[in-house]
């Protein structure tokens, strides 16, 4: 049997779902003005609905339609990339703004209420990247998937860092994928409430003290017993170089299941 299905009934402790629930009501409400404006700034860009749905895997490996606003011409996904970088011709003049400042996430705040993600966890991933998980990475499922976590503060800056990625899909699994799947299996060992609202703090501070997020988060691993590669990683200072992913002993050069 799988990580995810030894673990399916895991789910944090035991008030992240009230958390949750309650923290996504008041956070919805709060940045509704902002929803609303994204939404009809998009719109007005093309004409074409201004949400992005798209498949995603979350807990217990099952699959639910991941609610974005869209920042990019209408069927971008048909290109099969689904990593982002900088300067991509496909995103909007809209969309720029709005992915700069994290709003096209706000929808998620209701995949929260749902029950179909946390506010702090692992991220969701698309079926093609999950289909290549190596069985420890499969743990990654046996949490709800978050709005935020650890890795993406420490990759806050991802669209940069393959800005000049020939192949963005494959140098994401080589040099992206390891460390963000280790930071997802460390904060499944850590959940806490404590942990999950310092996470949150620091996805907040992240966009005007960046340095000093990525300082606090190299301590929060540290506090909860994360190898040191890991807490050196978080800082950010090094450049990234190819990695086999957690439970695999060769790095990623396709993205077909059973391949290497």
């Amino acid at each position: 049997m799988s990580a995810a299905g030894r673990s399916s009934d895991k789910a944090g402790y035991p008030l992240k779902r009230v958390i949750d629930v309650l923290c996504a009501a008041v956070a919805f409400v709060l940045t509704l003005p902002a929803l609303l404006l994204c939404l009809g700034a998009v719109w007005l860009c093309d004409r074409a609905n201004p949400f992005y749905v798209s498949e995603r895997i979350g807990w217990r490996g099952q699959s639910f339609r991941f609610l974005k606003i869209r920042t990019m011409v209408p069927g971008a996904s048909g290109s099969g990339i689904d990593t982002t970088v900088a300067g991509d011709a496909r995103i909007t003049p809209a969309g720029r703004w709005i992915r700069a400042l994290k709003f096209d996430e706000l929808p998620q705040f209701l995949h929260v209420l749902r029950g179909d993600m946390s506010l702090v966890g692992p991220r969701p991933n698309v079926p093609r990247e999950v289909g290549i998980y190596t069985l420890a990475e499969r743990e990654l499922l046996t949490l709800r998937p978050g709005v935020t976590d650890i890795a993406s503060i420490a990759f806050a800056d991802l669209s940069r860092t393959l800005s000049n990625s020939t192949d963005p899909n494959i140098d994401y699994n080589q040099l992206v994928r390891p460390w963000k799947s280790r930071l997802g299996l460390h904060y499944i060992r850590c959940s806490s409430i404590r942990n999950d609202l310092c996470i949150m703090f620091y996805t907040a501070s992240g966009f005007v003290a960046r340095q000093w997020t990525l300082g606090q988060l190299a301590g929060l691993l540290r506090r909860t017993g994360a190898p040191e590669d890991l807490c050196r990683f978080v800082l950010r200072d090094q450049p990234l170089r190819p990695l086999p992913p957690p439970g695999a002993d060769s790095i990623v050069t396709s993205r077909s299941p059973g391949m290497s």
